[in-house]
């Protein structure tokens, strides 16, 4: 709140600004009359693909997990056959086939772990199949309308999310490593990995959640936190493209200057299209209310 009373009346403001975490500022940003537009709502389309700040961030958080899973677990990857005796490869679950569990999967496979990869959206199967990766779907009919129409996963069904706990929890029987990757838009976290199923896991065994921040998509993740818990370790890092810095801010500054230069003109005047598809997805606020449908409702 002091941040955005110290900035100029009238200001435009542009930034991950976490809209449904933090919307107790959202009325600070409509009373300084400021317009702000969070690049996390960028819409998924092809001329928006270079401001997208979720994919650029999220490529680097599937493959940072995979390597902070490797080091914490202490064993190797690949399988090795010695004169002294052969290493059996990791075996890597990931949990959501997007842009993170994409790269988390490329990422073991290059390790030389054998993968599996769980997704709502039976879209993703082709994609983990072109990465080396063995999909594991509940098959049903409700998985044919599991992706929104920005790629997104929806929330499923209560007899949909039991027949996956039981999937995922024999499957996770047999992993050195679980990512977790599952977030829906707006919502928090699905629970995907329950206490039971941890207690079920061999000791050793290393899980990333990447959800954490959004409630976790295992309720014993502490955000900012290693723990361990029934021989166990559970990663909860904040913010892990930050653990790649150098890459995560390149690639970030990009975005926000792939998204500025088309609101300036040649003259160097800040021209701002407001019926832009872009400018409409992005735009939280503006002339002292707040403007983007999926946050009206929760402001008023």
């Amino acid at each position: 709140a002091d941040a955005v009373a110290a900035m100029k009346r009238g200001a435009n403001l542009i930034g991950m600004l976490a809209p449904f975490r933090d919307q107790d500022v959202l009325q600070d940003y409509a009373e300084r009359g400021l317009a702000a537009f969070a690049m996390e709502f960028m819409p998924r389309i092809t001329r928006a693909q270079s401001m997208d700040v979720l994919s650029s961030q999220a490529n680097l958080a599937g493959y940072r997990a995979v390597i902070e899973a490797c080091q914490l677990f202490g064993r190797a990857m690949p399988m090795m056959m010695t004169a002294a005796g052969t290493i059996a490869p990791g075996r890597v679950l990931v949990m959501g086939a997007g842009v993170a569990g994409l790269q988390a999967i490329a990422t073991a496979r290059r390790l030389g772990a054998i993968v599996s990869a769980t997704d709502v959206r039976p879209a993703a199967k082709e994609q983990v199949e072109s990465l080396g990766g063995n999909f594991v779907m509940v098959e049903s009919e409700e998985t044919a309308a599991a992706e929104t129409a920005g790629g997104y996963a929806r929330e499923m069904s209560e007899e949909y999310q039991r027949a996956q706990a039981a999937l995922i929890a024999e499957t996770l029987k047999k992993q050195d490593i679980a990512i977790c990757t599952a977030l829906i838009p707006g919502r928090p976290a699905p629970v995907l990995i329950t206490e039971e199923m941890v207690k079920s896991m061999k000791p050793g065994s290393v899980i990333v959640d990447l959800a954490v921040e959004q409630g976790g998509n295992c309720p014993l993740s502490k955000p900012g936190e290693c723990v361990e818990a029934h021989g166990v370790r559970i990663i909860g890092y904040r913010n892990m493209p930050g653990r790649l810095p150098v890459d995560a801010s390149a690639l970030y500054a990009k975005n926000l200057l792939n998204f500025l230069k088309p609101l300036i003109a040649e003259s160097g005047a800040l021209e701002i299209d407001w019926e832009d598809e872009i400018i409409l997805g992005t735009l939280l606020t503006r002339n002292g209310a707040v403007v983007h449908p999926a946050l009206m409702a929760t402001a008023e």
